[in-house]
């Protein structure tokens, strides 16, 4: 019973976690100028180049700024299903 009430409580918790994120990822895109655009583009592009070596789960990456302080890091969260035998060419 107290485990149900703790999800019913829980529920409002989540949306204002979810509320906080979205507005701290607005405030470093602002920081760092970079728009949404460009970070789909490098995340695109990051998805290329690694997608030579390994088979990647695309429907699950993740690429996100973090800000720490006056830093602020590329996070991107890519999942691997396994290694390709050898690089793809480019030519």
């Amino acid at each position: 019973m107290l485990e149900f009430i703790t999800k019913l409580f829980s529920r409002n918790s989540g949306s204002k976690n979810i509320a906080k994120e979205r507005l701290r990822l607005v405030l470093v895109h602002d920081r760092t100028s970079i728009s949404p655009q460009l970070l789909e583009t490098l995340k695109n592009e990051m998805i290329q180049v690694i997608s030579k070596y390994m088979e990647i789960d695309e429907s699950a990456l993740e690429v996100n700024l973090d800000s720490s302080g006056n830093t602020v890091a590329l996070v991107a969260n890519i999942p691997i299903k396994g290694m390709k035998r050898a690089a793809v060419s480019s030519k």
